[in-house]
């Protein structure tokens, strides 16, 4: 069996709620994976399998350069160390509302590694927009 499903797995079962306890003396379930990197490269890669060509899907050896890339692969470790303790729907869920989704966008010949190729990596182009007048988009976080 793949150690990274056993993983899942093992997590899976074993995240039933504790018995009732007051809130204060919960703690946070832990992590089945100490870092977004860790959980790409023993559960996301492993069960994500795509053929990256280069003209259907793309991706970039040097990943963690692109931006976009890191906070889309932080998302889908975090969204699936909650998901995971839902043993009903949670994985489903993570599939369908997270990994689908965010997996087609990093995989897209347009997306994050558009420059990349399987041998090297392109630093991307990043869109650098004008400010805004003065006073255009208020600061918020200043009102009270």
């Amino acid at each position: 069996m793949d150690s990274s499903i056993g993983r899942f797995s093992t997590a899976t079962v074993n995240s039933e709620a504790p018995a009732e306890r007051p809130a204060e003396e919960q703690k946070p379930p832990e992590l089945v994976y100490g870092s977004a990197e860790e959980f790409l490269h023993e559960q996301l890669l492993p069960t994500y399998v795509r053929d990256v060509d280069g003209r259907a899907a793309k991706w970039c050896l040097e990943w963690y350069f692109h931006p976009e890339a890191l906070s889309r692969v932080e998302a889908l470790w975090r969204a699936w160390e909650h998901l995971r303790l839902n043993g009903a729907t949670g994985i489903s869920v993570w599939w369908c509302d997270h990994a689908d989704h965010h997996m087609n966008v990093l995989l897209d010949p347009r997306g994050p590694f558009y420059k990349c190729d399987m041998q090297k990596h392109r630093d991307p182009d990043h869109l650098e927009p004008k400010k805004a007048p003065e006073g255009w988009f208020p600061d918020v976080s200043l009102q009270s």
